[in-house]
């Protein structure tokens, strides 16, 4: 495991970068969006998960001086598929002991302008264990992000314990499920019993639904039989660095034009 020291190198020298994924209607595969990742393109060549660089972030109080230049490098790319004629929204995970931080939404309103983006165009997508460690008055920054045209997730949905009074409290617009209910999906029947209800409750309290984890057509269509619109996972692609994502959305659109 790293230590703090490298860590801190990595931060500095822009080894830690966003990897992004591609969120997909699952009808038309067509793309709705992307989620930024945080990854360590490691100088021996490899790239390192966040596991073995967050919770170092975390304790050192690093996390903000990581979201920064991942927001830097996701909007210049959100602008540049943009010009390309992809209008894409960029979702962003967001820790809870950032939401303490009074200056944050001004800083992604500073953001919004120097790239010209809207705030609609940005999801910052927010654990359900990780609400439960957010203190009331910092969830305020909930409310200031939404008043900015901001998305909110609550991803990892169905792991915690207090998921319908956030849901109930927040203005939320999206609710990832876990993985583990999508992979899961074959062998445990209670899955689809979590996977229906879900839907239903985001339908009766107008938020979408995204199924994270989808890797197989035999889940992909399980989920379409269901009724779930939204997904994420190997079965679209793979998070890729940002030069990969735009010749795969190239790649996609000579595949389209041939078809």
């Amino acid at each position: 495991m790293p230590d703090e020291a490298q860590v801190r190198q990595a931060l500095v020298a822009h080894e830690l970068c966003g990897f992004f994924q591609p969120k997909f209607i699952l009808e038309t595969g067509e793309i709705t969006g992307v989620e930024v990742l945080a990854r360590w393109r490691h100088a021996s060549g490899k790239t390192l998960p966040p596991t073995s660089f967050l919770p170092v972030l975390e304790r050192c109080g690093l996390l903000d001086e990581l979201l920064c230049q991942q927001l830097h490098e996701g909007l210049a790319l959100q602008r540049q598929l943009r010009g390309q004629g992809h209008d894409l929204d960029f979702a962003f995970n967001l820790h809870a002991v950032q939401l303490a931080n009074s200056s944050f939404a001004s800083h992604i309103g500073t953001l919004l302008s120097e790239y010209d983006a809207r705030g609609s165009s940005l999801t910052f997508e927010l654990t359900e264990s990780g609400l439960l460690q957010a203190p009331q008055t910092s969830l305020e920054c909930l409310f200031r992000l939404q008043m900015m045209g901001c998305r909110l997730s609550i991803d990892d949905f169905g792991t915690g314990f207090s998921s319908l009074q956030r849901l109930f409290q927040l203005p939320f617009n999206e609710i990832k499920l876990d993985a583990g209910f999508i992979q899961a999906l074959a062998q445990e029947p209670r899955c689809h019993a979590v996977i229906s209800s879900t839907l239903a409750l985001g339908e009766s309290l107008g938020m979408t639904v995204v199924a994270e984890g989808i890797e197989t057509d035999e889940q992909h269509q399980y989920l379409l039989n269901m009724g779930c619109t939204q997904g994420q996972g190997y079965w679209c692609a793979k998070p890729m660095n940002g030069g990969d994502l735009l010749r795969w959305f190239q790649g996609e659109q000579q595949r389209s034009q041939r078809a």
